[in-house]
């Protein structure tokens, strides 16, 4: 599998993020993954603790839904793109993946 395919497949709940993370660890690791990986790891877990926060956390989660939205766009078409304001965050705490 491709790099752009398990890109695509990390935005698929959460069950698809775990599915990329193991074909990229399994496989040999490519980069554009585990750009994507990261960035929805961060996504995901931005909406687990905005879910916890009433009213604002809800309006909040629509930001979630629109940044989620252009990560798969880009995703889909093949380029880097960070998460407006907080992706370059997520690229950094967790480089381990």
């Amino acid at each position: 599998m491709d790099g752009k395919t398990k890109a695509i497949v990390a935005h698929i709940t959460l069950i698809g993020w775990i599915v990329a993370l193991v074909l990229n660890q399994s496989d040999k690791r490519d980069e554009f993954a585990s750009f994507y990986i990261r960035q929805m790891l961060g996504l995901i877990i931005a909406s687990i603790l905005l879910s916890f926060i009433p009213i604002i956390g809800w309006i909040l989660s629509i930001v979630i839904i629109v940044f989620w939205v252009m990560s798969l766009i880009g995703a889909a078409g093949g380029e880097l793109k960070t998460t407006p304001w907080i992706g370059h965050y997520f690229q950094d705490w967790f480089k381990a993946l």
